[in-house]
């Protein structure tokens, strides 16, 4: 049976709301039936080559999902649940944290091991017979780097599993519907892609003013009823659409009280980033891509990571005159800027002299992603080059979680102690050592160090750990700071070859 007749697609709806089917070129029947039609019970004992067999013909049907989705923009997918299959949920499971939190059924991923065949068997057979029933996310909160609590939702074992599985069947549609400045919980795609285009995007446009917005609480303020209405933009079928409506409405968990969710999705979730790029797609990014098109008089750039959203115009009056609107859109939908992290300043390469002719100070500077991005000037040459440094209150914050980590490994042996130190601190260059950065390299290491000293040496009143007996121990197990990132313009060019 060939891929495409493994799926069932249907067109923009007739003049009597009937959607059209697709037709079926290959002439061989159709795999499923239509909607409402009862499954019949799967075999649950599988041979090992059959299984194999099962996950290689589920991959081939995905890619053909994908071909389709990229030919017919306006194709909506009436038969997608049959491609979660017991493979991909086995997959699916492999594909979460081994030491994440567990939800309200207290399951954790160890124990969901044992005996895992059977458990997905059985998950399998209820997603299919629409017994699955979601359970609540169990609330938590972890400091943000301002000192305020973000309120997180962790999901019950088997729900992140089924969200993870159903994650994997809608990517292959909306990979090739969402925008190239979309880069937040994309396959293949992440922070530092968005702050390669964005410094790109300033390096070579003609950008002058930066609008630096972000959503006011938008996980929380999401509107189901719209939210419902993007997705089946793309999906139609209803047992997907019972699924995600599921996860919505389940609810959270608080202390042993259950309190009802009307708005929002969990953060935490696994199925909360996808339906968070597709509400903004349809909100921001199609909206946004037309008015750079037809209402623009100049240059401008888009990048987006999640609800952290950065454009750069070439005229301040597009600027002004852009946000005016999209407040205003984003109001349709149940949403707001942040007016306290929405801001429009002059940014570029001919912001310091406009801004020394008018007798004003240097340029503001801007945070995304972690790093606050400044205008500088090559050493070389002097020419305009946007400079980048880890923003100081995430180097604070994570120095206070080190120290407090520290105190309560106070008693680990040293060796321990420091194989642990040298993960967290390669861990930070990881993310933070791009080019230009490396004096917050060397703050981050030499404070780390000074952390790790104070802490040993108070470990005991009788041998103190002096600097010689201390310094073996950092050559051993302290990475020495260096640039692990390449030149932006560098990465952005070899992703994209045009």
């Amino acid at each position: 049976m060939s891929q495409k007749s493994s799926m069932h697609v249907a067109r923009e709806s007739d003049s009597r709301g009937v959607p059209a089917k697709c037709p079926n070129k290959s002439g061989e029947p159709l795999a499923e039936g239509m909607e409402g039609r009862r499954l019949s019970k799967e075999n649950t004992e599988r041979t090992a080559a059959s299984q194999t067999q099962s996950w290689s013909n589920a991959s081939n049907g995905l890619r053909g999902v994908r071909e389709v989705a990229g030919k017919e923009k306006r194709i909506r997918f009436t038969a997608l649940l049959h491609h979660v299959t017991v493979p991909l949920l086995q997959d699916s499971f492999y594909a979460l944290k081994r030491n994440a939190a567990p939800g309200v059924d207290g399951m954790t991923w160890k124990e969901y091991e044992t005996d895992l065949d059977r458990r997905l068997e059985d998950l399998h057979s209820r997603i299919h017979r629409g017994t699955y029933r979601a359970q609540p996310s169990k609330r938590a909160y972890i400091p943000k780097a301002d000192g305020r609590q973000r309120p997180l939702g962790i999901a019950a074992l088997e729900d992140k599993v089924v969200q993870q599985g159903v994650v994997t069947v809608l990517n292959q549609i909306y990979e090739e519907d969402f925008k190239g400045f979309s880069y937040g919980f994309r396959p293949r795609r992440g922070p530092h892609h968005a702050l390669d285009a964005l410094w790109v995007g300033i390096m070579r446009k003609e950008v002058n003013w930066v609008l630096d917005a972000d959503v006011r609480d938008f996980f929380g303020t999401v509107v189901h009823e719209h939210l419902a209405k993007f997705v089946e933009h793309r999906i139609a079928d209803q047992r997907i659409l019972r699924l995600i409506r599921k996860w919505l409405r389940a609810g959270v968990s608080e202390e042993g009280h259950w309190s009802e969710t009307e708005v929002g999705t969990p953060q935490g979730a696994v199925i909360s980033p996808l339906l968070a790029n597709i509400y903004l797609h349809y909100v921001f990014d199609l909206w946004a891509q037309h008015w750079r098109k037809h209402r623009t008089t100049g240059d401008m750039i888009v990048v987006r990571y999640a609800d952290d959203i950065v454009l750069g115009f070439q005229h301040r009056a597009d600027a002004e005159r852009f946000l005016q609107e999209w407040r205003e859109r984003m109001r349709k939908f149940g949403l707001d800027l942040h007016p306290d992290k929405t801001r429009l300043i002059e940014f570029g390469r001919c912001a310091a002299n406009n801004r020394k002719q008018r007798g004003e100070g240097k340029p503001e500077t801007f945070n995304f992603l972690g790093f606050t991005h400044m205008c500088g000037k090559t050493r070389k040459t002097g020419r305009f080059i946007v400079k980048r440094k880890t923003v100081p209150k995430r180097l604070s914050a994570k120095l206070k979680q080190l120290k407090e980590e520290l105190r309560r490994r106070w008693h680990e042996p040293v060796d321990q102690l420091g194989r642990w130190l040298r993960s967290v601190v390669r861990g930070y260059f990881n993310y933070y050592a791009v080019p230009g950065n490396m004096d917050s390299l060397n703050s981050f290491r030499s404070q780390a160090i000074w952390q790790w000293h104070r802490a040993l040496r108070r470990r005991s009143q009788k041998s103190r750990m002096t600097w010689k007996r201390f310094a073996p121990l950092v050559t051993c197990w302290i990475p020495s700071a260096k640039i692990l990132h390449p030149h932006p313009n560098l990465r952005f060019d070899a992703r994209h070859l045009r």
